[in-house]
């Protein structure tokens, strides 16, 4: 048995959740996420409880159960806490500002990138070389987050580009001069 789908869902005080037509639907005080429930997996509700039940033991349905159960949680902490990704900047003239609600980039390229962000996802700038990308969903996150990042990725020799905050990257040595 999947030890992530069986476990239970501990739902808050203040998030509703609610199953139509093979929706699921979590309300939040941060907004509303759903998602779509597989037909191979069943769901239990036990006072303020929410647990997942697969029907048969196929490998799929085994995957699925996990990930049913994982997403779900996810929605419930989006909803009630959201989710924040902070990436750093560097490298000399690289910056970010922000432009209403759109991000600004200069990355050492011959033009600036003028990033707008999807629905659903606010990016900020509280300093030059700092970006925080924040949401409810978090797939749609860190999928803004890993474009940032692709954007300019970083390199070992130096260690220019953007980074997550608290990311290690392996340096390299450069050239050595003949001897």
């Amino acid at each position: 048995m999947s030890r992530i789908g069986k476990k239970p869902i501990v739902i808050p005080g203040n998030v509703k959740v609610e199953v139509n037509n093979g929706l699921i639907l979590v309300k939040g005080p941060k907004g509303e996420l759903s998602f779509p429930l597989s037909e191979n997996i069943e769901y239990q509700f036990e006072g303020n409880t929410l647990t997942f039940i697969r029907k048969s033991d196929d490998k799929k349905v085994r995957a699925v159960h996990g990930l049913t159960r994982a997403v779900v949680s996810n929605m419930i902490t989006g909803v009630v806490e959201g989710f924040t990704k902070t990436l750093q900047i560097e490298g000399i003239g690289y910056k970010a500002e922000m432009k209403g609600r759109n991000l600004l980039l200069s990355l050492g390229y011959s033009h600036p990138i003028l990033l707008i962000p999807p629905d659903g996802v606010q990016i900020e700038t509280p300093s030059v070389n700092t970006i925080l990308v924040k949401g409810i969903d978090k797939q749609r996150v860190g999928e803004v987050s890993a474009k940032i990042k692709k954007l300019r990725p970083v390199e070992p020799y130096k260690g220019k580009g953007i980074r997550y905050l608290g990311e290690y990257v392996r340096r390299k040595a450069g050239k050595l001069a003949s001897r």
